[in-house]
């Protein structure tokens, strides 16, 4: 089954812009600042309209952790396929730990714009700003973007809009890590306010903003 769709709503001199964006990125080169801004943008305006679930048709390839291991990233296209013409789902942990976490990340977001029903990009726990000061993220960007921490905040500010979990051909539950024990069905994480930055005090918080969460949509 194909996914119908890729290239809607994409203006052709956007379409310019990300293809020429992904031919620099399968360098391993980083994009510039006002670029990466650009991109953000783009993505923000695709993601703020999936639901927290995201229901996925196969065929669709499922891949795990990057953490900014960009070589490998690279070699999973080559050994399953390029997008679009391969579909894929990757559960969380674009960046940290690896020295490539910028250009990892920028590229599954160009992909993500220029063929928005053929890649699904869900959150993991690396996804934040306090994890990202920790584990290498942080300063990567400001390596590569000349001290400048406006570029961590484009990335960490677009964080928020990922999506938690995707359900695969209405049988498969794929996410990045645990859920509270609150989180009984999938209508609950649908209610899940997700445009933030992930409680640190995961259970009891993620409890309180599913219950303001359900408040809202019985008042309305």
């Amino acid at each position: 089954m194909s996914m119908r769709g890729e290239n809607k709503c994409i203006p052709e001199n956007i379409s310019y812009d990300l293809d020429r964006y992904i031919e620099k990125l399968n360098a391993c080169t980083p994009l510039k600042a006002e670029e990466v801004k650009f991109l953000i943008e783009k993505a923000k305006e695709i993601l703020l309209k999936e639901s927290n679930v995201q229901y996925i048709p196969s065929p669709v390839t499922i891949c795990g952790d990057i953490h900014g291991q960009f070589f490998d990233l690279m070699e999973l296209f080559k050994i399953g396929g390029e997008c679009p013409e391969t579909n894929y789902l990757f559960m969380g942990d674009y960046v940290d730990r690896g020295y490539f976490s910028v250009e990892s990340v920028s590229l599954l977001l160009c992909i993500k714009v220029r063929y928005p029903n053929r890649i699904f990009l869900t959150r993991g726990n690396h996804e934040t700003r306090q994890v990202t000061q920790t584990y290498g993220f942080y300063d990567e960007c400001l390596r590569k973007y000349n001290n400048n921490p406006s570029i961590w905040k484009y990335f960490t500010d677009l964080f928020d809009f990922l999506p938690l979990s995707a359900v695969v051909e209405n049988s498969i539950f794929c996410l990045h890590g645990g859920l509270s024990p609150f989180i009984e069905s999938l209508d609950h994480i649908k209610l899940i306010d997700r445009f933030q930055e992930v409680p640190h005090d995961g259970y009891n918080n993620l409890y309180l903003i599913f219950k303001k969460s359900y408040v809202r949509s019985t008042l309305v």
